[in-house]
């Protein structure tokens, strides 16, 4: 919720801006999907709590301040723009650091029960969450990984979305970032691992014999 457009955790936690972003598929290679998929980002600019500290700082205190209130900033937005928890398939998450970061301090953010954890019940998920995360300037594209949020063997749902936030990392700052979408890639016909075929460098050769 928000108090005369200010986020009441804005300042408790460093919060600078919240960047959302949605996409829906509707036609790949000249027809439109099977399962329409709608995919959707939402992005936190922080300041990092770490920058300036030593190289070995304990991060835990931060983590455990900051993340439950970015988690949950952020699946709350996710779910709202795509239709409820019930409607997403597939999840991921990411996090860039300033260029006055260490990778690190990315890290700290989304490896973390403090975070991670909660993104996962709040999307309703069971699969660990793929990942990226990076240090950059501000502007820097970031390709987030998503795949099933129950499944995550299952590669009709491997997919990729983009994210990107103009004026940020600054170089004290961090972009946290939570993605998910409602259903697979457009079209997918790669196979399963349930039903993909022995293969080995030993069983190739033996076909080609």
């Amino acid at each position: 919720m928000q108090e005369n457009g200010v986020e009441p955790s804005a300042e408790r936690i460093g919060l600078r801006k919240l960047v959302t972003y949605r996409d829906a598929v509707v036609t790949e290679a000249g027809r439109a999907p099977a399962q329409p998929a709608r995919r959707a980002s939402v992005a936190a600019v922080v300041r990092n709590p770490w920058v300036g500290t030593a190289a070995l700082a304990d991060l835990i205190v931060e983590q455990g301040r900051i993340g439950p209130v970015l988690a949950k900033l952020l699946s709350d937005r996710l779910v709202n723009a795509l239709g409820g928890a019930d409607e997403i398939e597939a999840f991921g998450k990411a996090a860039v650091v300033g260029t006055a970061g260490e990778i690190e301090h990315a890290g700290a953010f989304i490896h973390t029960p403090f975070f991670g954890n909660l993104i996962r019940e709040s999307l309703r998920g069971e699969s660990i969450i793929c990942f990226a995360d990076t240090r950059a300037e501000a502007g820097e594209s970031l390709i987030v990984p998503l795949w099933h949020k129950t499944h995550a063997a299952t590669r009709s749902h491997y997919q990729t979305i983009s994210a990107r936030v103009p004026d940020a990392p600054r170089a004290d700052e961090i972009v946290v970032i939570a993605a998910a979408s409602t259903g697979p890639r457009p079209h997918p016909r790669i196979g399963d691992r349930r039903t993909d075929p022995v293969v080995t460098a030993q069983t190739l050769e033996e076909s080609r014999s």
